[in-house]
């Protein structure tokens, strides 16, 4: 077997470990613009000085190595010959099997949105809003984000949940919360509902008790420097956060993969591309079937990459036994102090109150997470 997997985040490392796991033989071939991965997740912890960029930027050389599989260090520019030719700046490659677990981009179409600092693009803006943070004696603090229209679960809402938290709790232990005024802004009128029908009202009253303002359920218009504009009016902001709804990769909207409405790539219950052979998606770059509250997250893609790789290897074996991959949010929005945990599934959602051993076991499986990739 020659397979074939794009990416070196969660999706594509999971999609390593179970292919390998699945065809000890094979041929593996992972091509991506950088021989590392990125925690993302502990992205909320730079701006208090809990991480630094350095803690969460992994070296993939020795688990590629662990792996046998081979590393083409390049950036897709298409798919093609139905998913059996990967296009990239360093040439084409050929495959018997693909998973395309390149990851999505956000969407950066409000006008002055490069006023805004977009967190979850990488270490670079967790940082620079640690730097401005440091630089600032008082002001407003805007924290917000949006969602793709065409593709309900292409947005990431649970992180910047934490950023307002955690940024509330590092201003009180400095003792400068009282020259701040944060502002949670969201286009929708219930955010975080996508977490579970109660998760709202709870979120909406810590925001209160914490003093936080909110303006809620109105259209973003764009930005200015110093300002955040909806249809519901504009407000003043010296710093504004805002996580925007995400599309597919950039290569896609040329390729002639499937694509739904939001421009992901479309794929079914066992991750395989629609009217494709052999090729699958996992992660942020596909659009999946399945219950409206789904999520663009970690765990999600880690489901996805497992059943995308089990389901491969079956295929390129003759076998049709394929595996649905199970729909599940969990998430633990932290506060610097404390933990919320949010587990959703089809049965439902749990929702536990704020406590300090959940912030620690977010550390915690972050450090197990990391480990096995270094």
């Amino acid at each position: 077997m020659n397979i074939t997997i794009l990416g070196s985040g969660f999706a594509a490392l999971t999609a390593i470990k179970q292919t390998r796991k699945q065809a000890p033989n094979a041929n593996i071939t992972v091509i991506a613009p950088r021989e590392e991965f990125v925690y993302m997740p502990s992205l909320i912890w730079i701006p208090s000085g809990l991480r630094k960029g350095s803690d969460l930027k992994i070296n993939l050389h020795n688990f590629f190595n662990r792996q046998k599989v081979e590393f083409i260090e390049a950036s897709v520019e298409n798919v093609t010959d139905g998913g059996r030719t990967v296009i990239t700046t360093q040439g084409e490659y050929r495959n018997d099997g693909l998973i395309i677990a390149s990851g999505g981009r956000f969407i950066k179409k409000l006008p002055g949105i490069e006023h805004a600092i977009t967190p979850c693009e990488g270490i670079a803006a967790a940082e620079k809003i640690k730097s401005r943070l440091d630089s600032m004696s008082g002001g407003t603090i805007a924290i917000g984000f949006g969602g793709n229209p065409k593709e309900p679960s292409a947005m990431r809402g649970g992180p910047m949940f934490e950023f307002l938290f955690g940024i509330d709790n590092l201003l009180r232990k400095q003792g400068r919360r009282d020259q701040f005024k944060l502002v949670f802004f969201n286009p929708a009128p219930e955010p975080g509902k996508r977490l579970g029908p109660q998760v709202p009202e709870k979120l909406g009253a810590m925001m209160a008790k914490k003093g936080i303002e909110t303006h809620l359920g109105n259209k973003m218009v764009g930005f200015e420097e110093t300002t955040v504009k909806t249809e519901g009016g504009e407000f003043h902001a010296d710093l504004i956060l805002f996580m925007p709804g995400m599309t597919g990769p950039a290569w896609l909207p040329n390729s002639e993969l499937p694509k739904s409405e939001g421009g992901m790539i479309k794929a079914d219950m066992h991750c395989l591309v629609e009217g494709y052979e052999n090729t699958y998606v996992a992660g942020d770059a596909g659009s999946y079937p399945g219950p409206d509250w789904q999520a663009k997250q970690a765990h999600a893609a880690d489901l996805q990459a497992n059943a995308a790789a089990k389901n491969l290897v079956k295929s390129l074996n003759g076998q049709t036994d394929f595996e649905a991959f199970k729909h599940e949010l969990i998430c633990i929005v932290d506060t610097l102090k404390h933990g919320i945990l949010i587990k959703r599934t089809e049965k439902g959602t749990t929702l536990l109150p704020p406590c300090r051993l959940l912030h620690v076991a977010k550390r915690v499986f972050e450090w197990l997470y990391i480990r096995q990739y270094k």
